[in-house]
């Protein structure tokens, strides 16, 4: 089992920027690939952008490519989502996952079935 932990979260005005973080807690000296989600009222759960277990990889949803940036501590299992140029569409709840078993290939593309723990979430409302 591995606990996911969101912060940083909040309120922020259209054109600001926001810095998400998540901790994976499991065994020690395992790395895992670790993913962002995000669900606004009334609108299914998508993908936004996910780092692989080896650091190498990344991919972002098309709706937030070059504005948002997803980086990695490979040491403490901590993943960071930058968020840029915030706009009203990005107001959600984010949700951190970690892949331990999905396979490679669909874990990058976004597949939310290739995740196996989730964060709580946290809140990003973006203000016009």
């Amino acid at each position: 089992q591995v606990q996911v932990v969101e912060n940083g979260g909040g309120l922020v005005q259209a054109g600001g920027s926001l810095r998400l973080s998540c901790t994976a807690s499991g065994r020690t000296g395992v790395r895992y690939s670790m993913g962002w989600f995000r669900q606004a009222p009334g609108k299914g759960r998508e993908f936004v952008a996910t780092v692989m277990w080896n650091g190498g990889d990344t991919n972002y949803a098309d709706s937030v490519k070059g504005r948002f940036t997803v980086s990695r501590d490979n040491a403490e299992n901590t993943v960071y989502l930058q968020m840029n140029s915030l706009e009203p569409d990005d107001t959600a709840v984010y949700y951190c996952a970690v892949s331990q078993y999905g396979p490679y290939q669909s874990v990058l593309a976004g597949d939310s079935r290739g995740y196996d723990y989730w964060g709580q979430g946290t809140q990003v409302t973006v203000s016009s």
